[in-house]
Protein backbone atom coordinates (compact mmCIF):
# COMPACT_ATOMS: atom_id res chain seq x y z
CA UNK A 1 0.00 0.00 0.00
CA UNK A 2 1.22 3.44 -0.92
CA UNK A 3 -0.15 6.74 0.37
CA UNK A 4 0.90 9.81 -1.60
CA UNK A 5 0.96 12.33 1.25
CA UNK A 6 1.19 15.28 -1.16
CA UNK A 7 -2.24 14.28 -2.53
CA UNK A 8 -3.84 13.43 0.82
CA UNK A 9 -6.12 16.14 2.25
CA UNK A 10 -6.46 14.41 5.65
CA UNK A 11 -10.19 13.69 5.29
CA UNK A 12 -9.90 10.38 7.17
CA UNK A 13 -12.25 8.45 4.89
CA UNK A 14 -9.63 5.75 4.26
CA UNK A 15 -9.05 5.37 7.99
CA UNK A 16 -12.74 4.98 8.71
CA UNK A 17 -13.42 2.39 5.97
CA UNK A 18 -10.46 0.09 6.65
CA UNK A 19 -11.80 -3.12 8.22
CA UNK A 20 -8.40 -3.98 9.72
CA UNK A 21 -7.42 -0.54 11.08
CA UNK A 22 -4.29 -0.47 8.95
CA UNK A 23 -4.30 3.30 8.45
CA UNK A 24 -4.05 6.13 10.95
CA UNK A 25 -3.16 9.80 10.94
CA UNK A 26 0.60 10.38 10.94
CA UNK A 27 2.58 13.19 12.56
CA UNK A 28 1.88 15.37 9.52
CA UNK A 29 -1.88 14.82 9.83
CA UNK A 30 -1.97 12.69 6.69
CA UNK A 31 -3.09 9.07 6.42
CA UNK A 32 -0.29 6.59 6.85
CA UNK A 33 -0.17 2.78 6.88
CA UNK A 34 0.61 2.15 10.56
CA UNK A 35 0.05 -1.62 10.34
CA UNK A 36 0.68 -2.62 6.69
CA UNK A 37 1.13 -6.27 7.68
CA UNK A 38 -2.56 -6.36 8.67
CA UNK A 39 -3.77 -5.22 5.22
CA UNK A 40 -6.07 -7.77 3.54
CA UNK A 41 -5.94 -5.92 0.20
CA UNK A 42 -9.70 -5.27 0.12
CA UNK A 43 -8.96 -1.94 -1.66
CA UNK A 44 -11.67 -0.07 0.26
CA UNK A 45 -9.25 2.74 1.11
CA UNK A 46 -8.18 3.07 -2.53
CA UNK A 47 -11.77 3.06 -3.82
CA UNK A 48 -13.03 5.58 -1.27
CA UNK A 49 -10.15 8.09 -1.40
CA UNK A 50 -11.52 11.22 -3.11
CA UNK A 51 -8.00 12.37 -3.99
CA UNK A 52 -6.70 9.09 -5.47
CA UNK A 53 -3.87 9.28 -2.94
CA UNK A 54 -3.86 5.55 -2.08
CA UNK A 55 -2.73 2.60 -4.14
CA UNK A 56 -3.11 -0.97 -2.91
CA UNK A 57 -0.83 -3.37 -4.76
CA UNK A 58 -2.81 -6.61 -4.87
CA UNK A 59 -1.52 -9.85 -6.35
CA UNK A 60 -4.06 -9.60 -9.19
CA UNK A 61 -2.96 -6.06 -10.10
CA UNK A 62 0.70 -7.07 -9.97
CA UNK A 63 0.05 -10.04 -12.26
CA UNK A 64 -1.86 -7.82 -14.70
CA UNK A 65 0.90 -5.21 -14.75
CA UNK A 66 3.55 -7.86 -15.38
CA UNK A 67 1.46 -9.30 -18.19
CA UNK A 68 0.98 -5.88 -19.83
CA UNK A 69 4.65 -5.00 -19.42
CA UNK A 70 5.73 -8.18 -21.15
CA UNK A 71 3.73 -7.49 -24.33
CA UNK A 72 6.61 -5.73 -26.04
CA UNK A 73 4.88 -2.37 -26.54
CA UNK A 74 3.15 -1.58 -29.85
Amino acid sequence: MTVRSAWCKSCGICISVCPKNVLEFGHDGKATPARPQDCIQCEMCEMMCPDLAITVATRAKAAGAAKEGGSGGN
